[in-house]
């Protein structure tokens, strides 16, 4: 158990990450009070349900009084309309940050409501599953997880610690970017995996001469992959598209020229420009394996299948 940080600590949005969030709270005992909110009346409903609180309210408004944490985690394209709702009732010294997986929209959207004697810290824990909802939720999900800081420009430099720390309790690596970087950075390594993703699988339904039952029987080779990937929240991947716009469009560029020459060397045979792609790509595979972002399970899990056997 840690030592409590925060008296009081409002999560706006209780989904995948907020619901791990409020799980490691109280597993940690971090905080002394969590107040659980959610427009949804069926998801704050599950919420009380699993226990993820100390408090429910369906208004973000009320959620934030007197707290000294507040977390948004909502889908980006509604940042500044809860922004705006919660503007006037934040405590002086209060720290606001948000989980969004696009940070120069997030404060474009969040900043201008925010008072002056508050601390607004946008954040983006890189972790998640592809399920969502407040059941998805669980103890662990950021250990040995980056989670990245950007700091508007005048940061208070106390606050910015306590956030950290916070991140840092959770069992997450912290590390501080600008904002138009971080936003580059996800595009490649999140953004445009997830669209090549929901495109392959889209493709692959749209086949007429690949049925059904064919691509759900042989995904094992590979389409099973882009499937978890794809079975991602379409909400969020929406507004991510949308409010991530410039960054993806030029890694799409990227992506589409890259393609191109593979394209090239399949139709011409040449064989030793696909050998070094494939070795190369195969080299980055073990490094994130080695930096403990991935494991390296020969098996893919199927040994899950056969203690049920």
């Amino acid at each position: 158990m840690n030592s409590v940080q925060f008296e009081r600590v409002a999560l706006i949005g209780i989904g995948l990450i907020g619901g791990s969030i409020a799980r490691d709270l109280a597993a940690l005992g971090l905080a002394r009070e969590i107040v659980v909110s959610s427009r949804s009346a069926e998801t704050l409903k599950r919420a009380e349900e699993l226990g993820l609180g100390t408090s429910y309210v369906a208004s973000a408004a009320e959620a934030v009084k007197d707290a000294d944490l507040v977390i948004v985690s909502v889908p980006v394209g509604a940042s500044g309309a809860v922004a705006e709702q919660i503007a006037g009732y934040l405590k002086p010294g209060a720290i606001v940050t948000d989980v969004g997986s696009t940070k120069a929209s997030v404060i474009a959207q969040m900043l201008p409501h925010m008072p002056a004697h508050v601390h607004f810290i946008p954040g983006h824990p890189i972790a998640g599953t592809e399920k969502s909802g407040p059941d998805a939720g669980f103890v662990g999900l950021f250990r040995g997880r980056w989670c990245i800081l950007t700091p508007p420009p005048g940061t208070d430099a106390e606050a910015l610690a306590r956030l950290k720390h916070f991140w840092e309790s959770l069992g997450s690596r912290v590390d501080e970017m600008d904002a138009q970087h971080h936003d580059k950075v996800l595009a490649i390594v999140s953004h445009l995996p997830h669209i090549i993703a929901y495109n392959i699988v889209g493709t692959a339904d749209d086949l007429e001469t690949v049925t059904e039952s064919e691509v759900i029987k042989y995904s094992a080779s590979g389409f099973r992959d882009f499937t978890r990937l794809a079975a991602s929240d379409p909400t969020m991947w929406r507004d991510v598209c949308l409010h991530n716009k410039d960054a993806i469009l030029e890694m799409l560029a990227r992506f589409s020229e890259d393609l191109a020459y593979l394209q090239r060397a399949i139709r011409w045979g040449e064989g030793d420009k696909l050998f070094d792609l494939f070795t190369r790509t195969r080299a980055i595979r073990r490094s994130i394996v080695e930096a403990g972002q991935d494991v390296d399970a020969p098996d893919f899990g199927r040994h899950a299948l056969d203690k049920k056997d």
